[in-house]
């Protein structure tokens, strides 16, 4: 090792001894393995939601890419009115003609999405195409899969906020869950959502709450069966002409309908969303 560090010129003895020492450091750094890289204070909620994104790219992924075919077959006009959610969205096939006053409509759903799909895959299904207004259904899925009321409002939160981070000034509108009737035991969580979701819309700048469900109702109070298709899931022509009489009005700048909007009694006041709400609840669906 002496022998190694003689320098070619004269030095000062005290710099040869710093030279070997340096040496000899950086060849024991070489030769041992190196040491996982950690992150010292990780954040849990955002390895969380790290992995969730991941999953739903990997469950969403062929209706990623089927938008990614739409996309370079019909590119995209930025200040489109973008429709985005769950199979009820999905399956509107005649949503631009029902809203043909409206230049430019875009049909974003993604069968048997939850709001917490949504949510992750914001950026990939809204914030990139640069819409001026943004209509979301979703959150009766989520309901369906375990998750509680305080966690679709969770993870519309999370959806607003990347919304409005990256398009500000986009007009915003929630469409409450529907009643439907193979789905009646969920009622009363699906009032408490809408509930919850109508408090929250109410205190952000530009954007309504559509309250689709009361119009649903029979005089009974219980969800009308005309309304929908043979599994009482999905809507037909009768339920989404209701829909689309309610949206129009929103769409065209007026006020937008809101008969009672969620029944006084089963409308709570807006609870406080914890970091354990936001935390999603896997389970598979089929298409809904």
């Amino acid at each position: 090792m002496q022998a190694a560090c003689r320098p070619a010129v004269r030095v000062p003895r005290s710099a040869r001894a710093l030279t070997c020492a340096v040496g000899a450091a950086l060849g024991l750094a070489l030769a041992l393995p190196a040491r996982p890289q950690t992150m010292a204070l990780s954040d849990p909620a955002a390895t969380v939601q790290s992995t969730e994104l991941a999953a739903a790219y990997t469950r969403w992924r062929t209706s990623i890419d089927a938008f990614a075919e739409q996309d370079r077959e019909h590119p995209p006009t930025a200040g489109a009115v973008l429709f985005v959610g769950s199979s009820t969205i999905r399956f509107w096939s005649h949503l631009a003609q029902d809203f043909r006053q409206v230049p430019v409509v875009m049909n974003r759903g993604f069968g048997g999405s939850t709001m917490n799909d949504c949510s992750l895959l914001v950026r990939d299904l809204v914030t990139r195409y640069k819409p001026s207004q943004v209509l979301v259904y979703a959150g009766d899925n989520d309901l369906a899969e375990g998750r509680t009321p305080r966690q679709v409002l969770a993870s519309f939160q999370y959806f607003v906020k990347v919304l409005r981070e990256e398009l500000p000034d986009v007009r915003l509108a929630y469409i409450s869950i529907k009643p439907s009737p193979s789905r009646a035991a969920l009622l009363p969580r699906i009032r408490e959502t809408n509930a919850l979701l109508a408090d929250y819309v109410a205190t952000l700048p530009n954007a309504k709450y559509i309250d689709i469900f009361t119009a649903m109702l029979g005089e009974d109070g219980q969800p009308r069966r005309d309304l929908f298709l043979g599994d009482a899931l999905h809507m037909n022509a009768a339920g989404y002409a209701i829909w689309q009489g309610v949206i129009t009005s929103y769409l065209g700048g007026g006020p937008v309908p809101l008969p009672g909007s969620v029944n006084a009694a089963a409308s709570p006041a807006a609870v406080p969303v914890t970091a354990a709400d936001a935390t999603a609840v896997p389970a598979s669906s089929s298409a809904r």
